[in-house]
């Protein structure tokens, strides 16, 4: 067991260019994993993380502890594990663990949700989550999405980016142009009504940033334009609210058929 305590160990500096660099993780292949239920979510599908990091005040007594028993850890002093800025609140665990490698390439056969320009962490892991939920396999990411693998991203998701097939920085409309199924954009103009669109086969859903909603380019080639309907007294919903929308009244008919 060995304690860190200065800013200027190497390997805090490498915790620190992980936390903040998607450069470095892509480069190195690793990812920082914040908490037990992460830790416990990677390890039951990909096995053992590469190091775990403690912060000091929670290396005796309590759930991390527990959890850590008997295993090779570092001690991280409480200041330094709060200077790597993952999340709000650190749980006081950290694992270092390599990122998963799926297929190089999407499956154009079979249901997926597709991000565009996506920016916000929180709302690309619900959105994750929220998928893997609702038993898409694979989600892809168009440039401009948060990293899929930031640990804020990853917080966020809860454990779905170990079940999942995650492509990032994909052509989302050659994607589409090759897809063997039925393409849906969530948007308002010349829409039909989410729980009157008619479907079959495949279904790759379309959602787009914050604010700005799917690109034209995409809303052009999709097959279905769908909109929610809200009688309320709002005129929008977070992006990845209308993602649950979306996704579970397509698994409900799934369900039904």
């Amino acid at each position: 067991m060995k304690l860190i305590q200065s800013r200027d160990n190497p390997f805090f500096k490498s915790l620190k260019r992980l936390a903040e660099s998607g450069r470095e993780r892509r480069k190195t292949g690793l990812t920082l994993l914040d908490g037990v239920h992460l830790l416990e979510a990677y390890e039951a599908v990909h096995g053992p993380v590469e190091t775990l990091v403690v912060a000091e005040s929670a290396q005796h007594g309590g759930e991390i502890a527990a959890h850590v028993a008997g295993r090779d850890v570092v001690v991280l002093a409480d200041a330094l594990m709060r200077d790597l800025g993952l999340v709000d609140t650190p749980s006081g665990l950290l694992a270092v663990a390599a990122i998963p490698s799926g297929p190089t390439l999407a499956d154009s056969g079979v249901d997926a949700v597709l991000l565009d320009g996506v920016q916000d962490p929180g709302n690309v892991g619900t959105l994750l989550r929220t998928a893997a939920a609702a038993g898409v396999k694979q989600v892809l990411l168009s440039p401009g999405c948060a990293a899929a693998w930031s640990p804020k991203v990853l917080r966020a998701g809860q454990g779905a980016h170990f079940v999942l097939s995650i492509h990032e920085e994909v052509d989302l409309a050659a994607f589409i142009t090759s897809y063997r199924g039925v393409t849906a954009v969530t948007c308002l103009e010349q829409s039909t009504s989410l729980y009157e669109a008619c479907w079959d086969g495949p279904l790759a859903w379309v959602f787009g940033a914050e604010g700005q909603g799917v690109r034209r380019e995409l809303i052009d080639l999709a097959g279905l334009r769908i909109r929610i309907p809200m009688p309320g007294a709002v005129e929008s919903l977070n992006v990845a609210a209308a993602a649950a929308v979306c996704l579970f009244e397509a698994l409900r008919r799934k369900l039904a058929s």
